[in-house]
């Protein structure tokens, strides 16, 4: 199949050519008729499957064949979704499907004085891409009029309500006009996300595309299993490589990101941490320097990586040992993006153990053990018994943080 086979205008598919888009992945195949035909849309893909081409080419089509023509600039679409780096990208996206249509589009989020984007807003916009935080702020103070809104879309809605916007999500939702046509996409498809897209959907058509329990077959995974203070010197010894020259390393901390960038710049290796603490001008100089290569690791946290899209990233790796499995899945899809291949490369101490398991189990395959390096892990896996005794201790640690921190409220009292 053929973008020309979906229905899409040619000023559209003049600049998916200049991109060197050719076929639609799945979810574009299936999400793009749709939208076009006007349906409510509830799309399950994850990282990496093409997802905001799937929503952001109909919606330039649909809003171009009707306020193109328009002198008044209205705004007609509203993608909100969770993080900075993503709403960046999917403006960037808008901006490169757009380019040979009368369009106009902007970006605004948090972390960063409002002026421009109120400069921008005031100048008028068709579409506007947000986070919650600063568009409801810009709403309440006047800048924007949502009830003109015929298209909403909300993205990435899983980790929307990881971070906690469920509260923002209903106060939006209650200022967009009841007829509109809306577009509901999310990695994951818990009870918690199906409450929320029945309130936002109306009869929607459901798509489902590369569920979160797979990886890319184009990435190659790899496991390193050693010891906790043994790490940053594997890590160390996998770049001595030279042909890795461009890694995206996820850190389960802020503090830890940190840590690991100082290391590495240490030994002389070229390396920026992003995260929530950082400003969003560092985020966004970090972003670029790797992008262009300046910098060859960049350390994120997993909510600061959802956005980072980079043409042949080649590697992750997983500093850390993610807890939940579907985690690991968001991660490694940052590189074997669009049919290219990727290399994985985790290292695992002897804590995490368990969670490699949940990973193989939820993946249905079993990652590739390197044995052949330096610092092989010399700690047993714990046996059943002794899972059992330090879920005991554990549990016995909390109780007794919880209980000296009530202790000392009362004694504060």
């Amino acid at each position: 199949m053929k973008f020309e086979e979906l229905g899409i205008m040619q000023p559209i598919l003049k600049a998916l050519k200049q991109k060197n888009y050719s076929t639609p992945t799945p979810i574009q195949a299936k999400a793009i008729p749709l939208i076009l035909r006007r349906s409510d849309v509830l799309g399950c893909a994850q990282t990496g499957t093409g997802k905001t081409a799937a929503f952001a080419i109909p919606i330039i089509q649909l809003i171009q064949k009707i306020e193109g023509r328009e002198k008044n600039i209205t705004l007609r679409a509203l993608i909100v979704t969770p993080t900075r780096e993503l709403a960046i990208q999917i403006d960037d996206n808008i901006k490169a499907y757009s380019a040979f249509t009368n369009l106009k589009h902007t970006v605004i989020f948090g972390g960063v004085k409002q002026g421009k984007q109120v400069e921008l807003l005031k100048k008028g916009v068709h579409i506007l891409v947000a986070t919650p935080g600063r568009l409801l702020d810009l709403e309440q103070q006047g800048y924007l009029n949502l009830s003109t809104v015929k298209l909403f879309v909300l993205d990435e809605a899983d980790r929307m309500l990881d971070m906690g916007f469920i509260h923002d999500i209903k106060k939006l939702l209650k200022l967009l006009p009841v007829k509109r046509q809306s577009l509901f996409f999310s990695a994951t498809m818990p009870k918690n996300i199906v409450e929320l897209s029945r309130k936002i959907l109306k009869n929607p058509t459901k798509i489902e595309v590369s569920p979160v329990s797979s990886t890319a077959e184009t990435v190659q995974q790899y496991l390193f299993y050693t010891n906790k203070n043994e790490k940053k010197d594997l890590l160390l010894h996998l770049l001595k490589d030279e042909r890795i020259d461009q890694v995206l390393l996820f850190s389960r901390t802020k503090h830890g990101a940190d840590r690991i960038c100082r290391n590495l710049k240490k030994k002389k290796i070229k390396a920026a941490a992003i995260h929530g603490d950082k400003a969003q001008n560092q985020r966004q100089k970090a972003l670029r320097q790797f992008k262009e290569k300046q910098i060859r690791v960049l350390v994120a946290t997993d909510i600061a990586a959802r956005g980072i899209d980079i043409d042949k990233l080649n590697y992750v790796v997983n500093y850390d040992i993610p807890n939940v499995a579907e985690t690991y899945v968001h991660r490694i899809g940052r590189t074997g993006r669009a049919g290219k291949e990727g290399k994985s490369m985790s290292i695992c101490e002897p804590e995490e153990n368990a969670y490699v398991k949940d990973i193989e189990k939820l993946i249905k395959q079993k990652i590739l053990v390197i044995k052949e390096h330096p610092y092989p892990q010399t700690d047993k896996p714990m046996t059943e018994q002794e899972k059992k005794e330090w879920n005991k201790e554990k549990q016995r640690k909390k109780q007794e943080f919880f209980a000296n921190r009530k202790n000392k409220m009362a004694r504060a009292k």
